[in-house]
């Protein structure tokens, strides 16, 4: 606990020392970097040492609060979120240093780094906490430490917006876990999680309220609408946090409350986060693939990888309600490392994203092209993560689906496998599925119109690589999705602890060893393909050796005067796809053609709205909107009319309670 307290400090310290230095960029930038490292490295070593051993260490405290004490606890399942939140972190941290470097005379960078540490510390603080009031304060200093950063470039409109929607979601949620915590602190008036007891007949309704609470920050469906505007208007650095790390704090405390609330009350707790899981990840992967922006796109991503996790986390409480242990540990493992894997993957391809975002000056995929050429570290650090987000072997990603794969097929392959469980198994296939398909689809996309063919704007063609900083982030990344995958039965030994501690039976064990078994097969298959391709990279290397080369332009078919119009656009590469699923994401196509013979100009768009946005949140935004005017009257800016209404409250809770 002592390494914790100590990362804490460090990154307290460094975020008040941020601003006062905010008048030198790069010094609050050294700041910022040195300070985050220092306390991710700390962190890590606190969480690793927990993992390893399978203890827990803690720390109560009085306090003035009331409700409870300053507790503050590190258990396998802490530990396992520390370890990729420190990660991403530290790594965005270094990113930054270089991101940042243009906005240096612009902006106030040491309020920026500021507000980066603040959530770097409060991200540690949630999950460490063990008291309803301190998880609420470090909740709230979260979700206002990201506003803030997501606000970085508030003299725009659309960045504005996006920091609202997002702190009203944030609010909804936090909402919602008042309640949770108020009931599950009962007539104790004691909010530690240890003293935490779960009314009769209430373990439903906990349920449903953590579900709401925390899937607003994890992003489920159709809770996630914030989050495709948030991301894209954040720094590059901070988006790789927000996405890789930040929304899976709601993954977190929905593990952590179920754990507290007890077992499932019944199958339908499995199939709640089944629905939303497969609705999540569906309706995430089709969203994106119907993007022009490359950091929307993968926000909207993050929506899909939220519904892998949920399809892993529905088959654990499926498990468990039905007595399956081999369900519940594989859906659970798959959830927890697909958490883990996410958060590597996404943050590589965000760091990506801004990357050829800073060379461009643009995030519209068709203003780019050709960048393969001009970046080529930064290309290849993109391809890895694109594979690993499709699941392609033997990367990262691969490895936790694959988890939930052999759980569902378990379920369906068991003698006399009927009714609901068997379901549920056939929705999470066909769910997988789908969006593995329509993943690779979207990648193939993303990377052929901003890597392939030819620029498409003169800030493409004169874009340069990334500077070390963040090609250093990325190439640690990279690094990592390949590492991970090719060390698929170290990944599962990652989670195992978590799994034991959540599911409390010794048949985890038995279940890791036999996933264990299948990944070292894998394993071994995915090296030997990179040693073959890297035996023929170097035969060819040796026989082209002493040949000369010669470069040339692409042959052009015979056409004289080929230009970038005849490329693919990223709205024309998707149309296809999107045209299939209309019914589901009602896309709009505007085309436009000029009269006469020989037309100079013709015009084609295709636009596909948020549907939950615009048909749910949009009219009961308004609705609100018209009911907030109406009652405006009420609030004059007189003071005696304030404190009439006081006085009104005060004697009707006065009559209430002599009633």
């Amino acid at each position: 606990m002592g390494l914790m307290l100590a990362s804490l400090t460090v990154l307290l310290f460094g975020s008040a020392v941020c601003v006062f230095t905010g008048g030198s960029g790069k010094s609050a930038s050294l700041m910022g970097c040195v300070t985050s490292v220092i306390a991710a490295l700390l962190a890590m070593g606190a969480a690793g040492t927990i993992l390893w051993t399978g203890g827990e260490s803690s720390l109560r405290a009085p306090w003035q609060v009331p409700f409870g004490s300053f507790f503050i606890a590190v258990d396998p399942l802490s530990a396992f979120f520390i370890i990729a939140v420190s990660l991403v972190c530290a790594l965005a941290a270094i990113y930054g240093t270089a991101y940042l470097g243009p906005y240096r005379g612009k902006k106030n960078l040491g309020v920026s780094w500021c507000f980066f540490n603040l959530l770097f510390a409060s991200m540690l603080l949630v999950v460490l906490s063990r008291n309803g009031i301190l998880f609420l304060i470090a909740w709230e200093a979260m979700s206002l430490s990201s506003f803030f950063l997501v606000m970085f470039e508030h003299e725009k409109a659309e960045v504005r917006e996006a920091g609202w929607v997002y702190l009203v979601a944030a609010h909804v949620g936090q909402a919602c876990l008042m309640f949770l915590f108020i009931l599950l602190g009962g007539q104790n008036a004691n909010l530690d999680f240890d003293k935490f007891t779960t009314p009769v007949g209430a373990a439903s309704t906990l349920f449903l309220l953590a579900v709401a609470g925390f899937g607003a920050k994890a992003g489920f469906v159709p809770m996630h609408v914030w989050l495709p505007d948030a991301h894209p208007a954040a720094p590059s650095h901070v988006s790789a946090v927000m996405s890789g790390v930040m929304i899976k704090t709601g993954i977190y405390g929905l593990l952590r409350m179920v754990s507290l609330i007890g077992a499932p009350a019944a199958q339908w707790w499995g199939w709640t986060l089944l629905i939303i899981g497969a609705v999540s990840g569906i309706m995430g992967v089709l969203f994106a693939l119907a993007q022009h922006d490359i950091k929307r796109l993968l926000a909207y991503h993050s929506v899909e990888n939220i519904g892998i996790i949920c399809l892993g986390l529905g088959l654990w409480l499926l498990g468990v309600s039905i007595n399956n242990p081999v369900l519940a540990t594989l859906g659970l493992m798959g959830g927890l490392l697909h958490v883990f894997n996410h958060a590597l993957f996404k943050s590589l391809l965000f760091f990506g994203a801004g990357s050829v975002a800073h060379a461009s000056g643009t995030r519209n995929m068709d203003l780019m092209g050709g960048l393969g050429k001009r970046m080529p570290q930064t290309s290849l650090a993109f391809a890895v993560g694109a594979a690993a987000i499709c699941g392609l072997p033997p990367l990262n990603g691969f490895v936790s689906e694959f988890l939930i794969y052999i759980g569902a097929f378990g379920i369906l392959a068991k003698p006399g496998a009927i009714g609901s469980p068997a379901v549920g198994g056939l929705i999470a296939l066909a769910a997988l599925g789908l969006i593995g398909g329509l993943a690779a689809a979207c990648f193939a996309k993303v990377f052929g119109i901003v890597f392939l063919g030819e620029p498409r704007s003169e800030a493409s063609a004169e874009a340069h690589e990334a500077p070390r900083p963040m090609l250093f982030a990325m190439i640690a990344l990279a690094a990592l999705c390949i590492l991970m995958g090719l060390a698929g039965p170290v990944a599962v030994k990652l989670v195992t602890p978590v799994a034991e501690q959540l599911l409390g039976n010794a048949n985890v064990s038995e279940t890791s060893a036999m996933a264990c078994g299948l990944l070292r097969k894998i394993s071994l298959a995915g090296g030997a393909l990179l040693i073959l391709a890297g035996a023929l990279w170097g035969l060819r290397s040796f026989l082209l050796a002493k040949r000369v080369n010669s470069a040339g332009p692409t042959w052009d078919c015979g056409y004289l005067a080929p230009n970038s119009r005849m490329q693919y656009t990223a709205s024309s590469f998707a149309w296809p796809v999107i045209d299939m699923f209309r019914w589901l994401v009602r896309p709009r196509l505007h085309v436009l053609f000029t009269k006469g013979l020989f037309p100079q100009k013709a015009d084609i768009a295709s636009h596909t709205d948020d549907i939950f946005r615009r048909n749910l949140f949009a009219p009961l935004f308004r609705l609100l909107s018209e009911l907030a005017q109406r009652i405006h009257g009420l609030q004059e800016g007189r003071n005696q009319l304030y404190v009439l209404y006081i006085a009104i409250t005060i004697l009707v809770l006065l009559l209430v309670k002599v009633r």
